[in-house]
């Protein structure tokens, strides 16, 4: 009769110690029914299920297993299991798929307990825990570490939403970023990316730099500020900000051009993005006028913004329609998808403002960027601990995968 037996083997990891064990398992003529191995710090952990034709040969494996490991200074444990346990394991394989990130500038015990205290909560069974971020030196500064951890769990929460509420609040309390997303072939299949420019790609709102050059700066960023909160209309406020631009010279463009800083990460995020084949754009309430040096120094593909008039050197103040508001950035996105032969699950959109929410609810993977709390709460997904390259960690990337 036959029999199904888990093996572990455990010990520090040596070259040909997988050929040696799997060696004596073929010459038992054994099936292989499930398989993992993993090492953590040069040490082994490998696990193997095997289904045994008879009881003789599970007994002439078990010592010749024993001999293997013996020979490579290793630990061993069988578990047989019946029909019916590995039967139930494998209708397990029909419950949905799930992956939490853990994002942290330093990942931590309390993290990872909380993060799987709550999984465990909701009826989640974690399935495989992995590292995508590089080794991290003991003296690395602690704003400048990258964490990142992945789980890989199984079963469908009663109450996503509730879920998500959880772990946003630890989010919050223990300043780290928790992701929770599908585990589909559009997780591992997407190829347009889009994103926001102010505060989003760069580290600066450009009209209140110009309101600033034309003495009203204090009056247009109050306005942004409530703008992109989401206290405001964006349209509006759009027209109301740049109304008081009026008369400004467009000599300062270039300055301030010249002065804003990408936020940290965008390149990196950018290169890769490249390098995995996907389409990018800025679709942004800012001006083409700076959109377009971001694209020119990120290679970004496409390109919305509003148009910033200037009639005999000066900003005339008034609004060139069609102006990029909440609902023409989710638009554009549908139409980029539908020209790229894209379904929208596909695509990604990152942003920070209330204007932003629109095209990340439509996206597969929203992503609020370092957002107001109103944009955190209402998208996918929020990265504020790290830079825009962390997004590549929610679409599995690990760093050792990447060219930079």
């Amino acid at each position: 009769m036959r029999e199904i037996v888990l093996i572990n083997i455990t010990g520090v990891d040596r070259p040909g110690l997988t050929a040696a064990i799997t060696g004596v398992l073929a010459q038992g003529g054994v099936n292989i029914l499930d398989i993992g191995q993993a090492v953590i710090h040069d040490t082994l952990s490998f696990g193997i299920l095997v289904e045994i034709p008879g009881k003789e040969q599970a007994e002439s494996l078990r010592t010749d297993i024993l001999s293997a490991a013996q020979e490579w200074e290793q630990q061993v444990r069988f578990t047989a299991l019946s029909e019916a346990d590995y039967q139930h394991w494998v209708d397990g394989q029909r419950d949905k798929r799930h992956i939490v990130t853990l994002l942290s500038r330093k990942v931590t015990a309390e993290q990872l307990q909380r993060v799987s205290a709550i999984t465990a909560h909701h009826a989640l069974n974690i399935d495989h825990i992995d590292r995508l971020s590089r080794r991290v030196p003991l003296d690395m500064p602690s704003d400048l570490g990258k964490g990142c951890i992945e789980f890989s769990v199984r079963g469908e929460p009663a109450d996503p939403q509730a879920l998500r509420a959880e772990f946003l609040s630890v989010a919050q309390e223990l300043n780290v970023d928790i992701a929770f997303q599908e585990d589909s072939l559009y997780r591992r299949n997407r190829r347009l990316a889009v994103f926001d420019m102010d505060s989003t790609l760069i580290e600066a709102e450009v009209i209140d730099e110009l309101a600033k050059a034309a003495g009203v700066g204090e009056q247009v960023s109050a306005i942004t500020e409530r703008a992109m909160a989401g206290e405001l209309d964006f349209r509006a406020s759009f027209k109301e900000r740049l109304a008081l631009l009026k008369g400004l010279d467009v000599s300062v463009l270039d300055s301030i051009g010249a002065s804003l800083r990408l936020t940290e990460g965008a390149e990196i995020l950018f290169a890769e993005l490249k390098r995995l084949g996907y389409k990018t754009a800025i679709l942004s309430g800012g001006f083409t006028y700076f959109a377009k040096q971001l694209q020119a120094k990120l290679g970004i593909d496409y390109v919305f913004a509003n148009e910033l008039e200037v009639v005999d050197g000066k900003v005339t103040g008034v609004a060139v329609e069609p102006i990029v508001d909440a609902q023409r950035k989710a638009d554009l996105l549908r139409e980029l998808a539908h020209k790229e032969g894209l379904r929208l699950e596909q695509t990604i959109a990152v942003g920070d403002g209330a204007n932003d929410l629109p095209m990340l609810a439509i996206a597969g993977l929203g992503v609020a960027f370092r957002a107001k709390p109103l944009v955190k709460q209402s998208a996918k997904q929020a990265i504020s601990t790290l830079g825009l390259d962390g997004v590549l960690y929610l679409l599995g990337v690990r760093d050792r995968d990447g060219q930079l």
